[in-house]
């Protein structure tokens, strides 16, 4: 008997659950789905499978459990449910595995501990990814569950990026170090950056610039990590939708000093209302360029403040490796806005960065250099697919160890 060739990936956040469902043998997509507003009187189902027509179910969800019996049976409707001998493994996207987890891990008690154990340095995320994976253990206890951890990939990062500099004991103690996050995204598009130019992976160093309402910067050396922007969460780095990223510590003791903020109030000010919402009152970019164009002022020094920080960790990262092969866009911001991506690049012609104006005006869904011919690094727009990362990562430990039923 052939074994099982289909890998349901679960994306489980706090109130609401993605899923897609994959054939390995060509990576191709069977079904796509989510559920949002779980727990909530306006919840709601959209369930695409392929070559289909979507469906839209709403009313009461009530939680995960609900949620995913929900989506069983909108998969079982197409012929693709649970219950099928055809399906090889669940992969579950978990966002945080801390130093413990380098790879994709095959879920039993231990890791369920663990990973809950991780809650206090993700507690938006862990206990959602939890549920999610509870849920589906229920549901086919059986079956072969996987976790497959966003900071994983960021676990080859040498000591000297990771850490801190602060006193050892106490970050010890507190597991306070930089973890990163986007870890399947920046695994994904480093090496099919590597495949598009014709290179092998352990070869190529890539600058990875995952922009999306979340962004977050690599820099991967050979096909591993060897520094990255966010760090114990994902609030460092880049300036985000609504997220601050880099920012001096002690405007937190300041804020609670002179302002007499509360840690969660500023915790709030920091992730939800900082960032491109925070400097001009909108988090999406295309709204923001057209701002731009208009000639509205805030907008344009929100765009400018985005595109320094960019620029900076660029220029950081470039002298991290030493030498670059390429930089590449991924994520919505990466893959659609052009102008970002003229912007971060403009005035880096010394480092032999450069973007052709044509070519990075086209829109397309194809990974596609954006470099002038003959540039000696190349500048590419690579979509990414944490989907079929975390399948792939997925399918190829339980076939692999011989863990499938």
């Amino acid at each position: 008997m052939s074994s099982p060739t289909r890998v349901l990936v679960l994306n489980s956040g706090s109130s609401s659950v993605k899923y897609q469902l994959l054939d390995m043998r060509d990576s191709s997509r069977l079904a796509v789905g989510l559920v949002e507003r779980i727990g909530e009187q306006t919840s709601r189902l959209k369930h695409t499978p392929a070559g289909g027509e979507s469906r839209e179910r709403g009313g009461a969800i009530a939680d995960h459990d609900a949620a995913l019996k929900a989506v069983a049976e909108e998969l079982a409707k197409d012929g693709l449910g649970l219950d099928s001998p055809e399906l090889a493994a669940i992969g579950h996207r978990v966002v945080h595995g801390g130093k413990t987890f380098t790879e994709p891990t095959v879920i039993d008690d231990a890791v369920l501990a663990e990973i809950e154990r991780l809650i206090p340095v993700a507690p938006l995320h862990n206990p959602a990814n939890l549920t999610g994976i509870r849920t589906a253990q229920v549901l086919r206890p059986d079956l072969p569950q996987v976790a497959v951890f966003d900071t994983a990939f960021h676990t080859t990062m040498p000591e000297s990026a990771a850490r801190y500099a602060i006193d050892v004991k106490t970050a010890d103690e507190h597991r306070v170090r930089r973890y990163g996050f986007h870890g399947t995204s920046h695994a994904y598009v480093s090496r099919a950056t590597a495949e598009l130019l014709g290179k092998d992976p352990a070869e190529t160093n890539v600058i990875v610039l995952h922009l999306g309402n979340g962004a977050s910067a690599s820099a991967v050396r050979g096909g591993h990590c060897v520094d990255t922007s966010m760090g114990l969460t994902p609030l460092e780095g880049l300036v985000m939708g609504t997220r601050s990223g880099d920012m001096d510590p002690a405007v937190i003791f300041h804020l609670m000093r002179v302002g007499g903020m509360s840690a969660d109030e500023i915790d709030t000010l920091l992730n939800k209302k900082s960032g491109l919402i925070g400097l001009c009152g909108d988090n999406d970019m295309r709204e923001i360029r057209r701002r731009v164009d208009e000639g509205d002022e805030q907008a344009e020094l929100a765009f400018d403040i985005y595109i320094h920080r960019l620029k900076k960790y660029i220029g950081a990262y470039y002298a991290v490796l030493g030498r670059v092969d390429a930089v590449a866009f991924t994520a919505g911001v990466g893959e659609n806005a052009a102008p970002v991506r003229a912007a971060a690049l403009a005035g880096l012609e010394e480092l032999g960065l450069a973007v052709d104006g044509e070519r990075n005006a086209v829109r397309g869904d194809e990974a596609r250099l954006i470099s002038p011919d003959g540039a000696r690094v190349a500048v590419a727009v690579v979509p990414t697919d944490e989907e079929l990362e975390i399948a792939t990562q997925t399918y190829a430990l339980v076939i692999g160890s011989g863990n499938h039923t």
